[in-house]
């Protein structure tokens, strides 16, 4: 009972350094996109002041359960979807819950908030909500495609879903990671994780040039405070498994802060130099050159 105790502990510590990593990593990219717009931008920590404003305050508008459901359903995603990663390889407080077969729970996880919000949008009343949830859950059917098969190639490669022993077959230099063993797989991947983070050319939910809508407008004081500290730590949820799978993990907190940086700066840079697609657009695109990237990276590994 007291090693569950201090595994909860360590748990709470890893989630709260994560959540203001992710936080950071936020606002880091307000800046970078702002200054490509020739703007000087909000400050990096914004996000967090955002979040201590949105939860000093309360609501009394209700839409039903349903609808207060959601963020809960979206934090739960972010957190599960992070608590089974290990945040540094071979670290006893960031090692997290890693067991065997968490690779797939993990990409349950990844698609369970975005499903409960969903849910929850539905529920608002809003007349744009049914365009929204259509929208989102066409394009992570579509960048799920290739993030599967990608996945699919990693385990046929490494035979085994543990997240952990995959970090530790990349261990030993830079030629051992995925990145140069498998790089279609890896390559279909950070184009699916562009389509995850939504951004441009892919922010085709909220559709910011389009109409104010989405969890910004829709939901408020805490609630979007709740919603806000998922972005955070379901962005570096995201970029930890990515680290994880992909690039060799890290094995202290110096190497994860830059990989995590490096990995999204990649999706930021994209974001702020293309426009943004229509979805019909972001589907068909999916389905071309990712898709096929995952489906030869499958054939290669089984088969040569």
């Amino acid at each position: 009972m007291d090693g569950l105790i201090i595994k909860i502990i360590y748990a709470f510590i890893s989630l709260s350094v994560a959540t203001i990593w992710g936080l950071l990593l936020g606002g880091i990219a307000m800046k970078v996109v702002a200054r490509a717009h020739g703007r000087f931008g909000p400050p990096v920590w914004q996000p967090i002041v955002d979040i201590i404003k949105n939860n000093a305050r309360r609501t009394s508008i209700s839409h039903g359960i349903m609808y207060f459901l959601g963020p809960v359903f979206r934090i739960a995603g972010g957190m599960g979807t992070f608590l089974f990663i290990p945040f540094i390889f071979g670290s006893t407080l960031f090692g997290n819950f890693s067991f065997a077969g968490d690779l797939f729970l993990v990409m349950y996880f990844i698609f369970f908030g975005q499903l409960g919000m969903a849910l929850g949008a539905g529920e608002s009343g809003h007349p744009y909500s049914a365009i929204g949830v259509a929208r989102g859950l066409s394009q992570m059917t579509a960048f799920e495609l290739p993030f599967a098969l990608s996945i699919i190639s990693l385990v046929i490669q490494y035979g085994t879903l543990n997240i952990t022993d995959i970090v530790t077959a990349q261990q030993g230099g830079i030629l051992n990671w995925t990145l140069i063993t498998n790089p279609l797989a890896t390559i279909a991947a950070l184009i699916s994780l562009q389509g995850m983070n939504m951004h441009n050319p892919f922010s085709i939910v909220i559709a910011p040039q389009e109409i104010p809508i989405g969890p910004p407008t829709e939901y408020h004081s805490n609630f979007l405070g709740l919603l806000q500290t998922n972005r955070g730590l379901f962005n570096i949820a995201k970029l930890a498994l990515f680290m994880n799978l992909y690039f060799g993990g890290a094995t202290n907190l110096a190497i994860m802060i830059l990989k995590t940086f490096l990995i999204y700066m990649i999706t930021v840079i994209i974001g702020a130099a293309f426009p943004r697609f229509r979805t019909e657009q972001s589907i068909r695109f999916f389905l071309g050159v990712p898709t096929i990237l995952g489906i030869l990276a499958v054939i290669i590994v089984a088969y040569l």
